[in-house]
């Protein structure tokens, strides 16, 4: 599948040069030093259209009852595969991301979880993909949400997508 990568931006558009974990770490420093207390939420979410998949990541920083901020990152996927699959590479999304800005989080003491946009009801076709999502997310020990619980994927990314 050839992917088009952009940068990551802020909800306003700004768009960052610098590789995630140098925001991510960035912008930890700076809300712990105004003293509140953090926690941050990765989740993904696609679109799919006739030609192409459209992702998106996004890495929410929560002030604990002061709202919060969120970094996102679009990728365009050329190839068009099934909702299983297309579930479980939202979810490696969502982890690569994690995996990468874990070691900072856990540096500065701020909790991680990762968000799946997978229905917990078996009514929906985005279900067939719960029990191997959550495996993932948990096998690389990461906190798991899925819906309607998973707020990082299900409407951060989702608005964005």
């Amino acid at each position: 599948m050839k992917i088009v990568n952009q940068k990551w931006r802020n909800f306003s558009g700004k768009v960052f040069q610098e590789p995630i974990t140098e925001i991510v770490e960035k912008a930890i420093v700076r809300e712990l030093s105004e003293g509140y207390k953090l926690k941050v939420c990765v989740g993904s979410d696609s679109q799919a259209y006739k030609s192409h998949i459209e992702y998106a990541t996004a890495v929410v920083v929560l002030r604990e009852g002061k709202g919060g901020f969120m970094f996102i990152k679009n990728l365009k996927g050329t190839k068009q595969i099934g909702i299983k699959e297309r579930m479980l590479k939202e979810v490696t999304m969502s982890v690569e991301v994690a995996y990468a800005i874990c070691n900072i989080l856990d540096k500065h003491k701020v909790s991680l979880e990762v968000h799946a946009d997978i229905n917990t009801d078996a009514k929906f076709q985005s279900n067939v993909a719960l029990k191997d999502a959550m495996g993932y997310i948990l096998g690389m020990g990461f906190e798991f949400k899925a819906k309607p619980h998973a707020f990082a994927s299900s409407s951060c990314a989702d608005k964005v997508v």
